[in-house]
């Protein structure tokens, strides 16, 4: 019988990097959201594992152990056809791939499957996260999950058609040792509210992420100036951006707005809960 899931995108709406572990990993303290937006999957048992990728973006996603769907099926020893519909764009840092790997954790757990603790974030930091698809704060090096209440906060996210490899972001950080968000978080009653806390906080990655690849800002340039604006950022290790807006119908126009001056950009208006 096949088994359809969502995988829907992964925003930073904030990124701390507040430290490094002496075996390499980074420390976060992350703000996320998820969009009602996102890759489409279907699973179907069978006598072989395979992976066959459609879709607006399905080039240059590999189809075999180094898909993250497909590490994730073999840890659990199943086999069967995965259809994968890949809506979003890879390589954005809106967690795609591991939206994906977590979409297929949802439903192997579904079927019966016991979960190991450790397996999500051996997959990825943002497995763990994605796990859950609702608003969250991620701390450590992703294992920390606490849920968070946020308003639909509509939101209009850009990919410029430009891939960001993470490691040279990283690597290009000039602190790792930053201040982390407040210790409590309040409650936000209207995207304003949101948006005017979030204005005080940051993406760390954002400034090494434009020196990687300028195009970023741009982009980030492009939002700002769209009609009624709230707050532009960068989303994880890029090259994805988004800009807040105090109702869908702005977002609706501000994606209008991009589309029309910028048709080579990947721009969708969504909601972000």
């Amino acid at each position: 019988m096949t088994v359809r899931a969502f995988a829907p995108a992964k925003i930073n709406l904030t990124l701390h990097v507040t430290g490094q572990r002496d075996d390499g990993y980074h420390l976060l303290d992350s703000l996320v959201a998820f969009a009602d937006i996102g890759d489409h999957l279907e699973f179907a048992p069978g006598p072989t594992l395979s992976i066959e990728v459609t879709g607006e973006h399905a080039e240059g996603v590999p189809a075999d152990a180094r898909n993250l769907i497909w590490q994730a099926a073999q840890a659990f020893g199943w086999t069967g056809s995965v259809h994968l519909n890949k809506v979003l764009p890879h390589g954005a840092g809106i967690g795609g791939g591991s939206s994906d790997a977590a979409a297929t954790l949802r439903v192997l757990s579904d079927q019966g499957a016991d979960i190991p603790y450790e397996l999500p974030l051996s997959l990825g930091a943002d497995v763990p996260v994605c796990m859950a698809a609702k608003a969250a704060r991620m701390r450590g090096i992703g294992e920390r999950i606490t849920p968070v209440r946020l308003p639909p906060l509509p939101t209009v996210l850009v990919h410029p058609g430009v891939p960001v490899p993470t490691g040279p972001v990283f690597a290009a950080l000039a602190s790792r040792a930053n201040p982390a968000m407040p210790v409590d978080l309040p409650e936000f009653d209207t995207p304003q509210d949101c948006a005017m806390w979030l204005g005080d906080l940051r993406n760390d990655l954002e400034r090494p992420a434009i020196g990687v690849a300028p195009e970023i800002a741009r982009v980030l340039d492009a939002l700002g100036a769209t009609t009624k604006a709230l707050l532009v950022r960068m989303s994880g290790s890029g090259s994805s951006c988004f800009a807040l807006y105090p109702s869908m119908k702005a977002a609706h126009f501000a994606a209008y707005e991009i589309g029309a001056a910028h048709p080579d950009w990947w721009c969708r208006a969504v909601a972000l809960s």
